[in-house]
């Protein structure tokens, strides 16, 4: 790349040393926007590029026979897409974020109108000339182009349209809704003839093949790719990014010899992934560095091995990868420069990997793969074939679906018998007799006392009961007085009833009994529950936070 006239003598000798400006290469002057880049598409005779971005809003036309900028123009708004509708830069649509839509020629400015919702995106049928926009509405906008009016709009079952495209071979108009569904319209019937689930999150990219003008790849919100035949509603084949960020653009590759080596190039924010598109084998990756910003937009060229990536900074990010194909005519200097443009070794992008920490590593009894070529140590973790740590998941716990099936199970059985099943009181793991004992003497007290109330405590004759401390009132001072809480909680207090004195001071207790009794009507409460609750908890009495018998 030449240096700026304006760097001292001193700044260029630097510059000369730098090993990493040694190696760059300006493919086009000037290719970089004032802050960040949002759209590159290349027009159709492959001599024009245009690129839109902020701030302030604007585009720029770059001729790449001159490797320089031809023009630039301003804009009120910032272009969510764009669209070149002839061969040169001569016809230019953009999609503005104000809801309006821009024309431009070869001049400048030409016409701006308006939708009635916020644009997404925008398709051109060039056999009827109609302008296909989508929008935050259950609709497809037309805008015919001939006639220079908005024609009936396309019904959509979608809430809203992420992304759409046409196929130029059959004339299928595709559409992909928020809702997760793909849809199909015949252009000349003007509706839907094809609607099929392509799963629970959004669609928002979409891709003919141009070779098999049949087949359709669709990416979604969650970092999927799932490639459709248009007379099947199974996907042929679902990749996978790992990354979780929706996939922003999607392209069908092949290289100019007959064809072969047919694969599908995917982005998102955080790499771009070049995949064979019938075994779904990742061929290779590119990950921009970490001070350039997330990816915008992915520009290809044709049959060749030149990706250009808008992000978010300002300049535009150029790689070229010579086992995609030759590079691109007006760049044609690069197959000479391929030897000088390879880099130090590059720390690998984990493709197909599952990152693991130390405790998982111990959960899944791997830990003797450490220092093997299968883990690889990156910060706090490793990371493992994804296929490994699947099989290793499954050994480790083989019965994890069969015990949450069995659960899931337990839980409806149990909130259908809610209604007719008398609930089970909760009483503490140590002297759970004595708890349950104390519980149901305070329940019956309670009995007794309000029965008591009804008669006004009289007896024959007129006399009044002695007044002394009633059983609720004994059992709620033992389960609430602080002194007596560790006979509840602490295993060392645990009495023991198999010991001879305390047969001999409880002849007549059946133990076998109480014990079938308890397990039926108390269970034990867990060590949250005891924290949480307090000293018993349950549909019966409890003992609540604030030191108070509670009751239901």
């Amino acid at each position: 790349a030449s240096l700026p006239k304006w760097l001292s003598e001193k700044q260029r000798r630097a510059l000369r040393k730098d090993a990493e400006h040694s190696r760059r290469v300006e493919l086009v002057q000037d290719l970089e926007m004032p802050t960040s880049t949002r759209k590159l598409l290349q027009s159709p005779d492959g001599e024009y590029l245009i690129a839109t971005g902020v701030y302030p809003p604007q585009m720029r036309c770059y001729e790449l026979s001159q490797l320089s900028m031809k023009f630039e123009r301003h804009m009120d708004s910032e272009a969510v897409d764009a669209l070149v509708l002839s061969s040169d830069y001569s016809k230019l649509c953009f999609l503005c974020a104000d809801r309006s839509v821009n024309f431009h020629a070869k001049f400048g400015f030409y016409h701006k109108t308006r939708i009635p919702r916020a644009g997404r995106s925008m398709a051109y049928c060039a056999a009827t000339c109609d302008m296909l926009l989508t929008a935050s509405a259950p609709e497809i906008y037309r805008l015919n182009l001939d006639q220079g009016r908005f024609l009936q709009s396309l019904p959509s079952a979608s809430p809203g349209v992420n992304c759409s495209k046409i196929s130029p071979f059959h004339g299928l108009f595709v559409a992909g809704g928020e809702d997760g569904a793909l849809e199909c319209f015949d252009l000349r019937a003007r509706r839907a003839v094809g609607r099929t689930r392509v799963g629970e999150a959004e669609v928002t990219a979409l891709a003919f093949d141009e070779l098999d003008h049949l087949q359709v790849a669709a990416g979604t919100s969650d970092g999927q790719i799932k490639l459709y035949d248009l007379r099947s509603s199974k996907p042929l084949l679902v990749k996978d990014h790992m990354y979780g960020y929706p996939i922003l653009d999607l392209t069908f590759h092949s290289q100019m010899t007959g064809g072969e080596h047919r694969r599908v190039i995917s982005a998102d924010r955080q790499v771009v992934k070049v995949w064979d598109r019938t075994s779904g084998d990742t061929f290779t990756a590119v990950e921009p560095a970490e001070d350039v910003g997330g990816i915008s937009q992915m520009c290809m060229s044709p049959h060749s091995g030149l990706i250009m990536l808008a992000v978010n900074s300002p300049r535009v990010q150029g790689y070229f990868i010579p086992s995609l194909g030759p590079a691109p005519r007006w760049c044609a200097f690069l197959e000479n420069l391929t030897e000088e443009l390879e880099e130090d070794k590059q720390p690998a992008v984990y493709d197909d990997f599952k990152f693991i920490t130390k405790e998982e590593l111990n959960r899944l009894s791997l830990t003797h793969l450490v220092g093997t070529n299968l883990l690889r140590g990156y910060m706090h973790g490793f990371f493992v074939d994804y296929r490994l740590y699947l099989k290793a998941k499954r050994l480790a716990e083989p019965f994890a679906y069969e015990e949450y099936r069995a659960e899931r199970m337990k839980q409806k059985l149990h909130e259908k018998s809610g209604d007719r099943i008398a609930p089970r009181k909760k009483v503490p793991k140590v002297n759970k007799e004595l708890a349950a004992r104390l519980v149901s003497e305070a329940g019956l007290a309670t009995n007794d006392d309000e029965a008591d109330e009804d008669s006004d405590g009289e007896l024959p004759g007129g006399k009044r009961k002695r007044s002394k401390k009633s059983t609720k009132e004994a059992a709620q001072e033992l389960l609430q007085d602080d002194r007596f809480k560790p006979l509840f909680s602490d295993p060392r207090f645990q009495v023991d009833v198999e010991d001879p004195e305390y047969k001999a001071l409880h002849p007549n207790q059946s133990t076998d009994r109480s014990t079938s009794l308890l397990d039926e009507h108390y269970e034990e409460v867990d060590e949250d529950d005891e924290e949480g609750e307090g000293m018993a908890d349950g549909d019966g009495d409890v003992e609540g936070d604030d030191g108070e018998l509670e009751e239901d």
